[in-house]
This record gives structure tokens, C-alpha cells and sequence, in this order.
């Protein structure tokens, strides 16, 4: 399939978007979420003139995507008027699913923003040269930015680029939340851990995965998120397990070897740039942990209230803070918008539907990550699984925190399930997997041992 400039474009733009939505404060602002839709809406044209051009209409099949638009279908039937009701004396006041349905209507939106990136994403990506930059993106732009927030950590530790500070917070890299970027290291992380894991990585560059590995690991320590670090643990042991597969004890003693030695690395580099308070701020609260996210336990227990008084149809996809207001028992002054575990939000959100639709996306999810360890091709296996764990790890890590709701996080978790979705099938720019002998080599080897 000839590739047009179009074509091109929108594949550079993608790998602007994954970039610059995390530099720009990990698009949590609304003027940058703006120019996030302009973007998406930029590259939703340079599709339809790809087609227009190429006579050929690009899209991908990948089932993974329908969960994501339906559940945004569904925000939108929230907002929808079921007649009227009155209440203190105030007449035709709309009936709604949802507690708050401008904020449905506007949630829907920035699902289907992501929904397009996501469908545009795949038809774009549909070679084995582009899984292999865009994996290297990910790759150098983590391993750049993790830099960047040791610096930043040592430098300036409560202002973002030396200007923008927050009250209550503690900012870690560009974002305001040190939680969101342990997430989004996570997933950067674990791209260059898979091809090492994998063995898909020439012998002269493994040093330089080692150490963009231990650069992000260090990163990740010294942001002081504990629910980084479990993460993280979760995501190195399923990719032991499924990189070692049925292959023996001694690689999974290998490669655990090899898992321990970065591990060393990145305590040694961490307590180095960063001393004790590096890990003090692992063992004890501080900043914005002193504040809601410390009360993990008070907001679950009032979230449990919103679903089962809210239960079958739920309280409204991006309605969970008007809905926790009005059950929360305490002073009311918290400003809570989110559960804090992106699966209590689902249902409390969405109901017995969002719990159908969630279900149906990680039944998929799981089956194409462990149908990835099949994979023959050893450099798109190697893709196929760092995608699938640092998704694994970002769904381990919505158990403590809402980090899918922070856009730039939500970009690359996409990011990653494209490629993972992408890795899955066969290239005629496929190349030799690092170290394979070409297949006349190796039966002229064969044929000389023979003749011994």
C-alpha cells in the first residue's frame, strides 16, 4: 500500500499528539484540551484526504475501539431528557439519567475526540517501519523526559518548568499530580524492558535500553507514587511470564537476574540525585496526599453510596462530582471529582452498562496481550507485549488513582493498544529479528557440521 503525504502527515502528527499533550501540562487545562481537539480534528482531515486522494477509505476492524465509542453513546443517552419533574416549586426541570448532563454531553465529547485519534491511529499505523518509529518515540521521549523531571525534581521541585505551581499538589515531570506521571513512565518504561526481556535488541544497543530503562525507573522512584511502584512490580512480572513462557527456569532465573540488576540501578540512581527523601516519600504523606487522595478510604465508601443508590443505569458518565456531593456525609467542603479507582467509577458512572461495556474491553484487551507471547516476528513480539504490560500497568495503577482520566495518560495507554493491536499482524517490510542468521547461512552452517 503506496503511502501518500497525507498519509505521512498524520503519522507524524500522532507522534506530536502522544508528545505534546504530556509536555503541555498532560492536557488537563481546558485551552490545551481545546487545541488537543483541533489536533484530532486536523488529523481526522488528513485521513479523509488520504482517502480522497488514494481512491481507498482506510479503517481498521479492531473490535477493541467499539467499547470506547459505545461507552461514549451511552454518556450522551444519559443527558437525554425523559420528560420533566418539578421540584421546590421550580417547574419543567428536564428528567436525566445523568445528575449533571453538561458535564455527560462534554465528557461524550472528549471520548469521541479519543475514539477518533484511536480509529485513525490504526489505519495509519499499518506497517512494520511505523511500529518500529513509534515504539522508538515512546521510547526516546521517555527516556528524554524522565531526565527532564530528576532535573526538575532536584531544581524545582514545586514548580512545572520553573513557573507553574499549584497549591496542594505535588508536581512531578509536567504534571500536577506525581501519580499521573508514574503512570505515564510506567508505560514508556515498559517498551524497552520488553525488547531486552524479548532479546530483540542488537547486542551493541542493549546498553543504551538498560539504560533508558533505569533513567525512567529512577524517575519513577523518586516521584514517591506507591501506586507507581505497585504497578511497575505488576507490569516486570507478567512480562517475565510472558517472555519466558514454557521456555525453561533458567531464562525466567535470567531475566529475573536481569529485572534484580535494574532494580539495583535504579535504588543506587535514585537514592544518588534524589538521597533519603527520595524513598521517605514512599514510607510517608506528603503533599497532595495530605489532602484528598488521603482519604482514599471516605471517598470509596461514599462512591459505594452513589452505585447503590444509582443502580441499574448509573449517575452520569463525568456526573461523579455533582453525584459524591450529594452523598457525601462528611462537611461537604471536599471537592471530589473522581473515586480515586477508575473501576468504583465506572459503575457508579455508567451502571450495570459501563460494567458490560468495561468487561467486554478488558476480555478483549487480555486476549490479544497473551495471544502477543505467539507473536514470530521477535521485534513486533517485543512491541506487542511492552505494550500489552504497560497497559496491564495502567490498569493496575486505576485501582489507587483516576490516571485514565488525565488525557495525555489516555493518549498513550491508546498509543500503546495500537501497537499492540498493529504488532499482531504480518509486514512485507518485516526484518530479521537481531542476531538471525539468514536462512541460506544457516543451511550452509548445517551442511558443513554434517559433512563432519
Amino acid at each position: 500500500m503506496r503511502s501518500t503525504r497525507t498519509n505521512k502527515a498524520a503519522f507524524i502528527l500522532i507522534c506530536a499528539i502522544v508528545v505534546l499533550s504530556t509536555v503541555f501540562y498532560g492536557t488537563v487545562h481546558q485551552p490545551i484540551i481545546a487545541l488537543f481537539y483541533v489536533a484530532v480534528t486536523t488529523l481526522l482531515i488528513l485521513w479523509a484526504a488520504d482517502a480522497w486522494i488514494t481512491g481507498e477509505t482506510r479503517i481498521s476492524g479492531e473490535m477493541l475501539q467499539v467499547p470506547l465509542v459505545l461507552f461514549g453513546v451511552y454518556a450522551l443517552i444519559q443527558a437525554i431528557p425523559f420528560g420533566t419533574y418539578t421540584d421546590a416549586g421550580l417547574a419543567e426541570i428536564p428528567r436525566t439519567i445523568s445528575h449533571d448532563p453538561f458535564w455527560s454531553k462534554v465528557t461524550a465529547l472528549h471520548i469521541f475526540a479519543l475514539s477518533i485519534f484511536w480509529a485513525v491511529s490504526l489505519s495509519t499505523i499499518d506497517r512494520a517501519g511505523r511500529i518500529s518509529k513509534l515504539v522508538k518515540v515512546v521510547t526516546i521521549f521517555g527516556f528524554v523526559y524522565a531526565f527532564f523531571a530528576i532535573l526538575q525534581s532536584v531544581l524545582s521541585p514545586t514548580k512545572i518548568y520553573g513557573i507553574y505551581e499549584r497549591a496542594y499538589a505535588t508536581p512531578f515531570g509536567s504534571f500536577v499530580n506525581r501519580h499521573n506521571y508514574a503512570a505515564y513512565i510506567n508505560m514508556a518504561m515498559s517498551l524497552p524492558l520488553a525488547f531486552l526481556f524479548a532479546g530483540a535488541v542488537a547486542k551493541d544497543k542493549r546498553l543504551l535500553y538498560a539504560t533508558a530503562v533505569a533513567l525512567m525507573g529512577v524517575s519513577l522512584l523518586i516521584s514517591g507514587s506507591r501506586g507507581g511502584l505497585v504497578s511497575a512490580a505488576a507490569m516486570v512480572l507478567l512480562m517475565l511470564i510472558l517472555t519466558t513462557g514454557t521456555r525453561g527456569r533458567r531464562q525466567m532465573l535470567v531475566k529475573g537476574a536481569l529485572a534484580a540488576g535494574l532494580g539495583v540501578a535504579i535504588f543506587a540512581g535514585s537514592v544518588f540525585v534524589g538521597g533519603d527523601t527520595s524513598l521517605s516519600r514512599i514510607g510517608g504523606d506528603q503533599g497532595d496526599d495530605q489532602g484528598v487522595s488521603s482519604a482514599r478510604t471516605q471517598i470509596w465508601k461514599v462512591t459505594l453510596g452513589v452505585i447503590g443508590d444509582n443502580l441499574p443505569l448509573g449517575a452520569g458518565i463525568g456526573a461523579f462530582g455533582r453525584a459524591y456531593t450529594e452523598h457525601d456525609d462528611q462537611s461537604g467542603l471536599a471537592n471530589v471529582e473522581q473515586a480515586h479507582n477508575d473501576y468504583l467509577q465506572v459503575v457508579a458512572d455508567a451502571g450495570i452498562p459501563g460494567v458490560l461495556l468495561g468487561a467486554w474491553f478488558l476480555f478483549m484487551l487480555f486476549r490479544m496481550g497473551f495471544r502477543a507471547a505467539k507473536i514470530e516476528n521477535r521485534s513486533r513480539r517485543a512491541a506487542a507485549l511492552g505494550a500489552f504490560c504497560g497497559c496491564f500497568a495502567i490498569l493496575v495503577h486505576s485501582i489507587f488513582d483516576f490516571v485514565l482520566h488525565v488525557t495525555a495518560i489516555s493518549v498513550l495507554f491508546i498509543t500503546m493498544m495500537t501497537i499492540l493491536s498493529a504488532s499482531g499482524k504480518k509486514y512485507t517490510d518485516d526484518i530479521a529479528d537481531p542476531g538471525e542468521l539468514p536462512a541460506k547461512k544457516r543451511k550452509r552452517k548445517g551442511s558443513v557440521k554434517a559433512i563432519r
